[in-house]
């Protein structure tokens, strides 16, 4: 267990982390004073843990909660009104021969088509996420990226997802990263804030660790793993030290705060995998859609194609889920 030890944090909560986000100066002392990540012993847990293997009963159980954790995702440039009220009616009815299938955590859209969603999530459970912050790239002014924020939420967006600057964290700006996920935290306003590290440009694990504790002690609700648009996104070591980092801040604060995993996932058997993790390293706790989320649009249906198996006992054609 990795343990945070700094003479400047107790156990008040998160309100104990100003003195260390007083200045730059302060900032970079308490994140470079983070434990660095031993990357081969990082490895090691992460692929022993991708051995444990859960039986019949216990993986229907998984597939469920793994389903009702999607944050169903389209995010491209040719998106449209009516591919979006596609997705929208897939989150909320999964399966629609089916109805004991849980709904989605989520959709996630460009904010511009977020009332679009609005519309067609009325009067279910799924919530509506919608990225901003000039997402993917992060690269616009404080302003411009607020406006975004403001209209996502306006539209009625109930979570946002944030780009952080990934150029300013790696020229050591820190505090301009911490002040830019404090406003954009403000911006939301109720809606919950997830703070999209983009790991595979941070380059090492201690740089994943850093980023995740500046978006913790932030404010972020979330701390998510990458944008799906820069390979490698999602990865077993990148979401275990990312787990670490919630798991420590809830023991030094008492907040317990939410991880989502996007890019790259696929299968069940990956989102099985990572629901072991979460349950060795933070517990059980985190097994809920409050606290942990997949981003993905194919994943969905290999977890309905698995969950059909068990049910039946036969494989389905490729025509049994919808093409997204």
């Amino acid at each position: 267990m990795t343990t945070l030890a700094s003479p400047e944090i107790g156990r008040a909560g998160a309100a104990e982390f100003t003195s260390v986000t007083r200045d730059d100066a302060a900032l970079r002392r308490f994140l470079h004073g983070l434990p660095g990540v031993d990357q081969v012993g990082a490895e090691g847990r992460a692929a022993a843990l991708a051995t444990r293997s859960i039986k019949t009963t216990a993986k229907a159980w998984a597939i469920d909660t793994a389903i009702s954790m999607v944050d169903l995702t389209t995010l491209e440039g040719a998106d449209t009104p009516g591919k979006v009220r596609s997705l929208c009616a897939k989150a909320a009815r999964p399966d629609p021969t089916d109805a004991s299938a849980p709904a989605a955590a989520a959709v996630c859209v460009y904010p511009d088509l977020v009332a679009t969603a609005v519309d067609a999530l009325s009067g279910t459970s799924v919530q509506i996420a919608s990225v901003a912050t000039a997402f993917p790239s992060g690269r616009a002014s404080l302003e411009t990226k607020l406006h975004d924020v403001r209209d996502a939420v306006a539209a009625g967006a109930t979570e946002i997802d944030m780009v952080i600057d990934r150029g300013a964290f790696l020229a050591g700006r820190y505090l301009q990263v911490y002040d830019e996920i404090v406003a954009t935290k403000a911006a939301a306003g109720p809606a919950h804030l997830k703070v999209i590290l983009e790991t595979g440009e941070l380059a090492t694990l201690d740089n994943a660790r850093r980023a995740s504790w500046l978006a913790l002690i932030a404010g972020g609700d979330f701390i998510k793993t990458s944008t799906g648009k820069v390979t490698p996104a999602a990865t077993p070591p990148v979401a275990l030290v990312m787990l670490e980092a919630v798991r420590d801040f809830a023991a030094i604060t008492g907040d317990l705060r939410g991880v989502k995993l996007a890019g790259g996932i696929r299968t069940t058997k990956e989102a099985v995998r990572y629901l072991v993790m979460v349950n060795e390293v933070v517990g059980d706790s985190w097994l809920t859609p409050s606290l942990f989320r997949f981003g993905a649009s194919s994943l969905l249906n290999d977890l309905l194609q698995q969950r059909h198996k068990l049910t039946t006992g036969n494989y389905d054609g490729p025509d049994y889920v919808t093409v997204d």
